[in-house]
């Protein structure tokens, strides 16, 4: 994804019943997370990401990210436009859930600037943290991707907000990869 060139109002969210080819995307920043039975893949994609949960030979895959990429269509599950608040539940078979609510928010400057300096200091505490500099106008925040996770025995749940400063945009997702037993 061209991150120089995405807007909030371009992101979609897409759900894959297979892992993605690194290729396909940028990586910013890749993190691996080894929970008992299975593992999870997140990539900083940009101002979007990808998250994959493996488990044996099965794999589900979240993708947040512009719908102008080159995306595969084989094995989408689930896939909206990112817009106001949406919450999506699907039964993936073979005793895999994935439950996710996703919530563009459009905020005053003084209201945005207060909840983007709050993720940046939280995001120094835990989890992961991309920051693009390279897109900040002199002296403007910086947009930025900031994702945080819970391993747990059969979930692996992902908070992952998304910073669009010029817009006074904030990108959220909630996921949630149930397993099977």
């Amino acid at each position: 994804m061209n991150v120089s060139t995405v807007q909030a109002v371009d992101l979609h969210l897409f759900l894959y019943d297979r892992p993605l080819h690194p290729e396909l995307f940028r990586h910013y920043a890749d993190y691996r997370v080894r929970q008992g039975r299975y593992y999870a893949d997140v990539w900083i994609t940009g101002l979007g990401h990808v998250v994959t949960v493996s488990m044996g030979d099965r794999s589900l895959t979240e993708l947040v990210s512009s719908e102008q990429e080159i995306l595969p269509t084989r094995g989408v599950l689930t896939r909206f436009r990112m817009k106001g608040e949406r919450d999506a539940e699907r039964e993936a078979g073979d005793g895999w859930n994935y439950l996710a609510s996703s919530q563009v928010e459009i905020m005053d400057e003084p209201l945005y600037k207060s909840v983007h300096n709050d993720l940046v200091r939280y995001a120094a505490k835990r989890g992961w943290f991309h920051s693009y500099e390279q897109l900040a106008e002199a002296g403007a925040l910086v947009p930025f991707t900031y994702i945080d996770y819970e391993a747990r025995d059969r979930e692996f749940h992902v908070h992952a907000f998304h910073a669009f400063p010029r817009e006074c945009t904030l990108v959220k997702t909630q996921s949630i990869f149930e397993m099977p037993k």
